[in-house]
């Protein structure tokens, strides 16, 4: 006798019990990886590092090799670990090149991760070229994949999708982080000097948020995949920064944003038959570009309608 699975019905289609939990767990992971990328994001963009994120998705390779080659298998928290070590590294190395190399911050980000990822490269050519070892152990992540990668204990009691865990825990600390710090990082974002002036280290509270960044930014490459982290980590900061001019309501719009984000772009995806993470990557997307033709700050349609007015007003008068 034929056995329908509970997940699916008699026509093939899945029950939609199960389909809207699956929905759920994505949209929700989702909304974790997209708060805490975002809420770091916002203080790279106002201290012009923007692409440290995406530095940090390169230069890890080393990081996930070594692991490999030390422990000889590729266990999801080995390579996490390998990678995390590297992360924090990069920022290291970027703030020392920025330092005493005298480099632009773009310029150290660029050599940093351009030269540890070749590095990355030569070490699985060199060592490890029979296993089937790259970026994808970690960077390449799949956030449709949330519901059926599940945490499962020992005795065989399903907990919930692993990722759920791991980005909201991340979520947690980060939040943690900036409420703690809020003061020091406010200070030492916009006002360095004034900072160092009243006994705030700048440079330990940068070091701070920068293992923070690569905390979030390593913890979510394996749930949703580097390009959509990227993503999250510049866009809905980038779009919250054009909205307004006070720095804690750019925190929050930045949350609700990547909120949004999260629901519409599994909509968009699943409505297209396409890709969740892409699908997310463009409305974030398409949400700057909206706020970069019609903030009422700086939008160039409202900056072009109102020099039109003005000059209206003006040849008027005379």
């Amino acid at each position: 006798m034929n056995r329908i699975s509970p997940t699916y019905n008699e026509n093939g289609k899945q029950n939609k019990y199960y389909a809207d939990m699956d929905a759920f767990w994505i949209i929700l992971t989702g909304s974790f990886v997209s708060i805490s990328c975002g809420l770091l994001g916002s203080y790279l963009i106002l201290r012009r590092m923007a692409m440290v994120g995406d530095a940090i998705s390169h230069a890890v390779l080393p990081g996930i090799v070594i692991a490999f080659l030390i422990s000889g298998q590729r266990d999801s928290i080995t390579m996490l670990i390998g990678a995390g070590v590297l992360g924090v590294l990069t920022t290291f190395l970027i703030e020392f090149l920025h330092k005493r190399g005298n480099l632009q911050t773009d310029a150290s980000i660029g050599v940093t991760f351009t030269w540890l990822f070749a590095l990355g490269i030569i070490l699985i050519s060199a060592y490890a070229g029979q296993v089937d070892l790259d970026q994808d152990c970690v960077l390449h992540g799949e956030i449709a994949y949330v519901p059926i990668d599940l945490w499962i204990t020992s005795t065989g009691k399903i907990i919930g999708p692993r990722a759920v865990f791991i980005t909201g825990s991340v979520l947690i600390i980060i939040i943690s982080f900036i409420i703690i710090g809020y003061k020091e990082l406010f200070l030492t974002t916009f006002d360095p000097a004034f900072a160092a002036a009243i006994d705030i280290s700048t440079a330990m509270w940068h070091y701070l948020l920068m293992g923070a960044v690569s905390l979030a930014t390593v913890a979510s490459f394996e749930s949703v995949g580097a390009i959509l982290v990227v993503a999250l980590l510049i866009a809905p900061p980038a779009t919250a920064y054009l909205l307004t001019e006070k720095f804690l309501f750019m925190l929050i719009l930045t949350a609700f944003l990547g909120i949004f984000i999260s629901v519409t772009g599994y909509y968009l995806a699943v409505s297209i038959d396409g890709s969740i993470a892409g699908a997310m990557s463009t409305i974030a997307g398409l949400l700057f570009a909206l706020a970069f033709l019609f903030s009422p700050k700086e939008g160039i349609i409202i900056t072009w309608l109102k020099n039109r007015i003005i000059k209206k007003e003006l040849s008027e008068s005379f």
